[in-house]
């Protein structure tokens, strides 16, 4: 059974929404089958720096691709076969090709990707443009405020 969500007073009611309707439209679609391999972690490591770390055992740097398209993390693997004259009894570790996607906010870029022991991290951080922050905004005083100080300074001078 599938839930699903009418968005459509979201469109009449907003512009500019539609991603996140489609994240939405994408978190709730029940019926595709979420891929569990390989296994991964996302953690904040500060208080606008994430990293994702997945678990690729069995693969090379070189086998590993990063890149950012369309508001997103893609990390995909391709191994070349070296299996040729060998004969496993048992084959536990995979290595078969896969490829992972991460939707990420508005102003999330990637700034870096290592791969350690076995773990592909990537580094990413939020950058909030200036004129996204919060700023204070200066009240002046009202006009009849203004005349009377004015009034005052002629007064004592």
């Amino acid at each position: 059974m599938r839930s699903t969500m009418d968005l459509t007073p979201l469109y009449r009611a907003s512009i500019g929404f539609d991603r996140i309707a489609d994240l939405m439209d994408r978190a709730l679609a029940s019926d595709i089958a979420t891929p569990t391999y390989p296994p991964y972690n996302i953690e904040k490591t500060g208080e606008n720096a994430y990293r994702i770390s997945i678990a690729v055992a069995g693969f090379t740097a070189d086998d590993l691709s990063v890149e950012m398209k369309d508001g997103a993390v893609i990390v995909s693997a391709r191994k070349v076969e070296e299996d040729q004259g060998r004969t496993f009894l048992h084959r536990g570790i995979a290595t078969r090709a896969f490829e992972r996607k991460f939707a990420l906010a508005d102003h999330v870029r990637v700034t870096g990707a290592s791969h350690v022991d076995g773990m592909l991290h990537i580094e990413l951080v939020r950058e909030v443009p200036e004129a996204l922050k919060p700023r204070k905004i200066e009240i002046s005083k009202s006009a009849a405020q203004t005349l009377e100080a004015e009034e005052v300074k002629k007064l004592d001078a």
